[in-house]
């Protein structure tokens, strides 16, 4: 259980700070503005910039789909395994 914990938290980390900052670099108008949840402050987004911005939607929702996976589906599914085991025996 602690180990899917772990790489559970792991996933939330590594999709939560390659959001963040690529969300840094490209919703931050200014030192003052609106920061990591502005609109995008690209005008004519180049194709690394286009990979960016596909890349930070990619971090988000691999943090939140990698730690539902990892702290929900995974023990569901090892619970589910042991009841058909169990009511099978």
């Amino acid at each position: 259980m602690a180990d899917e914990f772990i790489k559970g938290f792991a996933a939330l980390m590594v999709g939560g700070l390659g959001w963040m900052t690529i969300a840094g670099w490209y919703r931050t108008p200014s030192f003052e503005g609106a920061q990591l949840i502005g609109e995008v402050t690209v005008e004519e987004p180049t194709v690394f910039d286009t990979a960016a911005l596909l890349l930070m939607d990619a971090f988000f929702w691999f943090a939140i789909f990698g730690a539902l996976t990892f702290w929900v589906v995974l023990p569901l599914v090892g619970e589910l395994r042991a009841y058909l085991d169990e009511r099978s025996a």
